[in-house]
């Protein structure tokens, strides 16, 4: 029996850990990056700029049964956000021409959701409006998703880490924490988590499973920014940091969001809260100091 398809554009971490998921599981993977010689030997690769108009019309021709895309800025310019996720989009859905995959994930995330005052959100809260363009790009992206003739879903990720030296760890580790005034809620994902979910989705819909068009990926605990902070300080033996100069207001910022649907989907988290992720984070350096 053929095995499943499945072609990952913008072939990055996530995707790379995605891939190799669905490899165990007995799936074909192809993945498109700029540079497709960093991609797993066991990965079909094809080198190609997502953003480029026209850059991606190969792939109705190579009819994979399922698409994930994790597009990301060219530049932190609002034109970056543009090219990345709106032109991104676009270059894929003109790309795939008159196939039509079984479902496409595209990754997103929860800078599109407006609250900021530390209410909880969900799938089917408020969107961001022009006070935030870089927001209003994502969600564009993910409208020309979902309203195409394609079977589609966006995840909404907030917060990915896992990197052992990124740049939380980072800056902790030079002893500057950020202030506790305002309070910020902030809510996170360990990067085998996204991939984890992602790869759930997708072997669900292989297993013909209704997929919903949105979901949330954070894990279940959305935290103060300081909170965080402070834990990873004393885990990381800071004596004495350093706080950032403390904001003009005292009112609480950021968001929370729920991840019910994400536990409805049957997927079990990995690492449920920042404590067990980060602990990984951190035991995962101590081994490789390097």
């Amino acid at each position: 029996m053929k095995s499943n398809s499945i072609l990952i554009v913008g072939c990055g971490d996530i995707g790379i850990r995605t891939g190799r998921l669905l490899l165990a599981a007995g799936w074909q993977v192809a993945g498109v990056r700029r540079n497709p010689q960093t991609l797993p030997a066991e990965f079909t690769g094809y080198g190609a700029d997502y953003t480029e108009p026209g850059s991606l019309n190969f792939i109705g021709d190579l009819k994979p049964d399922y698409v994930l895309a994790t597009f990301n800025p060219s530049e932190r310019s609002l034109e970056g956000y543009d090219k990345g996720f709106v032109g991104g989009t676009e270059n894929l859905l003109r790309g795939l021409a008159e196939h039509r995959p079984r479902h496409i994930l595209s990754v997103s995330s929860t800078r599109v959701l407006a609250e900021s005052a530390g209410g909880w959100v969900n799938e089917n809260s408020a969107l961001a409006g022009e006070k935030d363009p870089r927001a209003m790009s994502i969600i564009e992206a993910e409208q020309r998703l979902l309203v195409s003739p394609q079977a589609g879903s966006v995840v909404r990720f907030a917060g990915i880490y896992g990197y052992p030296g990124g740049r939380l760890l980072t800056r902790i580790g030079k002893g500057e924490l950020c202030a506790a005034q305002p309070p910020r809620y902030s809510n996170r994902i360990h990067r085998d988590d996204c991939a984890g979910f992602l790869g759930h989705l997708l072997l669900a819909a292989a297993a013909d499973a209704s997929l919903a068009p949105v979901y949330i990926g954070v894990d279940d605990q959305p935290a103060l920014q300081f909170e965080v902070e402070s834990w990873l300080a004393a885990r990381l033996g800071i004596a004495q940091p350093e706080y950032l100069q403390p904001g003009s207001s005292d009112a609480t910022t950021g968001k929370r969001c729920s991840n019910r649907l994400l536990h409805d989907s049957g997927y079990q988290l990995l690492y449920p809260d920042y404590r067990c992720g980060y602990q990984a984070v951190l035991d995962q350096s101590v081994r490789s100091p390097g």
